[in-house]
């Protein structure tokens, strides 16, 4: 029987705000999953792991970076897993890095680039990435959450 699990986590990286705001997009290596696609940081929740945990790990090990603030997006995608026969819960988080903030991508990425909002979009391999981008860019575009702020900060 189909199991359904939250399993996995989407996050998006952004430094800047208003006009500034800018999006990291990572393209997958080849060797991997996906080559030549360009993405958002994604990963999959380890044992014991709260996704916001997952989401702050997979930051690190995916582009080296620390987040200056997480946000919970207030959203869930949904993504089947036809080789687990599992639909995957996606919780979706932004994080907010220093402007100067070095980034370092492992080896799933060969690429990334710091792209405006619409580029992102345009860039993004996956749909559910550009709806979520519309939700980023609608909460978090000024730069903080607004009257949310407390509901969606995580840190």
């Amino acid at each position: 029987m189909t199991s359904v699990r939250v399993s996995l986590v989407d996050l998006y990286v952004l430094r800047g705000a208003g006009p500034a705001l800018e999006c990291l997009v990572l393209r997958r290596a080849s060797g991997g999953r996906c080559p030549g696609s360009w993405e958002a940081v994604h990963g999959h929740i380890e044992p014991g792991e709260t996704p916001a945990d997952a989401a702050r790990r997979e930051l690190h090990e995916e582009t080296g970076l620390r987040p200056e603030r997480l946000y919970n997006l207030s959203r869930v995608e949904t993504f089947y897993q036809h080789r687990l026969d599992e639909v995957a819960l996606v919780p979706v988080f932004a994080a907010f890095v220093l402007p100067d903030a070095a980034v370092c991508t492992g080896v799933e990425h060969d690429r990334f680039e710091w792209l405006g909002p619409p580029e992102a979009r345009i860039r993004f391999a996956w749909p559910r990435e550009t709806r979520a981008l519309d939700d980023v860019v609608a909460l978090l575009g000024a730069g903080d959450a607004g009257p949310v702020e407390d509901v969606l900060r995580v840190c």
